[in-house]
């Protein structure tokens, strides 16, 4: 732990500059979370946080580590979205001029929000490494002051001082799960919870869609990973950064990656359970204890649930496929006689079963319909497993036929 003395040193620094800035966030344990693992599972509710996540607290405490000329010449900072935030946020607290150079499909609520901060924002490449490029250069070509979303000891300490946290209110903490995107915030809990207690397992989790920081372990250096596509925004980083690499290879028990609809499963749990709301790259870490990826039974577990900026029509589908997953919202098709009366008795039969309609088409110009029918299609949302049983009981009893359909 010698090598990382330093670094420690500035978490418990960050802490007291911190204060008045940010909200220490609450721990809290999950029955649902826990009952499905066999662990002892509790969340740290860093979507709760100033501007939405976890990164306020390492632009806040990098900025403030700045020399007065460095504060002068303005900042210019590269993010997905939520180190934008966390920047502009911190710049307008200190008086200082912000620049935000991010993806050209960063999210619409993670840009307006970040000018609503006060920053200006110039949208630049596909990725967020593109945008890293473009800062960097426009840092130099015009003298303001570059800030490194994860690369930086300052910003690594700022993040760190959610591991002493969680250390103040979970001494017997077994396990913790991170997410990981340059490695920042899973680099500074590590740092900040081993200095105290060696023993705590402390996992990065990515999308195996964008899983840079675990190619790079593997390959034994800092590895560029091409091809980034996931719906982890946040997360979506080619390489990690050569200090947060340095760190993770010596303190990192594991990375664990997992699937893209694993991420949106228990994000859709977590809505509908816990009545939290978290963006995709903030619940990974939940999301490899829910699914098996890392084994928390009989631990004390906590998922650091690192950033709540989710764009509002990405939720709304998470939700409306996860209600065709699990059978709550069914399609169901049929065809009819094209006559006064006939689409009024199909929904006299689905009232008297208990199910609502959500959706309804017909299509009467299919050329293999004959003439004198229509095709009727319904988006159905059901109770039950037993009310689409007495639906189709009752259709069949009508002498109508419908059949449930995926297309």
């Amino acid at each position: 732990m010698g090598k990382h003395d330093r670094i420690y040193e500035k978490i418990l620094d960050a802490r007291e500059v911190l204060k008045g800035i940010k909200h220490v966030t609450r721990l809290d344990h999950s029955t649902t979370f826990s009952r499905m693992t066999g662990g002892n599972v509790y969340l740290k509710l860093e979507n709760l946080q100033k501007t939405g996540s976890f990164k306020v607290r390492g632009a806040a405490y990098a900025m403030s580590q700045l020399n007065d000329d460095e504060k002068k010449a303005g900042v210019i900072a590269a993010s997905a979205g939520n180190h934008a935030q966390g920047v502009a946020y911190a710049a307008k607290r200190l008086g200082l001029k912000s620049t935000i150079v991010m993806p050209r499909f960063s999210p619409v609520a993670k840009i307006q929000a970040t000018q609503g901060y006060g920053a200006k924002v110039i949208l630049h490449g596909d990725v967020f490494d593109d945008a890293l490029a473009h800062a960097r250069e426009t840092a130099e070509n015009r003298g303001v002051t570059f800030l490194h979303p994860f690369n930086d000891e300052n910003v690594i300490a700022g993040q760190g001082t959610i591991g002493l946290e969680i250390l103040e209110e979970l001494p017997d903490v077994d396990v913790v799960a991170v997410p990981v995107g340059g490695g920042g915030l899973s680099t500074g809990i590590a740092i900040a919870i081993k200095q105290q207690k060696p023993e705590v397992e402390i996992y990065g989790v990515e999308p195996d869609t964008a899983a840079s920081m675990k190619a790079s372990l593997e390959a034994g250096r800092v590895t560029k990973v091409e091809g980034l596509d996931t719906v982890c925004d946040g997360i979506a980083v080619k390489k990690p950064g050569r200090i947060t690499f340095n760190i993770a290879k010596n303190l990192l028990t594991d990375v664990a990656t997992i699937e893209e609809l694993e991420v949106t499963r228990t994000l859709f749990l977590l809505l509908e359970r816990a009545k939290i709301v978290v963006e995709p790259a903030g619940c990974v870490g939940l999301s490899a204890f829910h699914h098996g990826h890392i084994d928390i039974k009989k631990k004390n577990a906590v998922a650091v649930l690192s950033g709540g900026n989710i764009d509002m029509s990405f939720m709304a589908r998470v939700v409306e496929k996860e209600l065709f997953r699990l059978g709550r919202n069914v399609r169901v098709k049929g065809v009819i006689l094209d006559r006064v009366g006939s689409l009024h008795q199909v929904l006299s039969i689905i009232s008297e079963s208990g199910v609502s309609v959500i959706e309804i088409v017909q299509d009467r110009f299919d050329p293999d319909i004959a003439p004198n029918k229509n095709e009727l299609q319904m988006v159905l949302e059901v109770p039950d497993e037993s009310a689409v049983k007495n639906l189709f009981k009752l259709f069949k009893k009508a002498c109508l036929e419908f059949e449930i359909y995926d297309d």
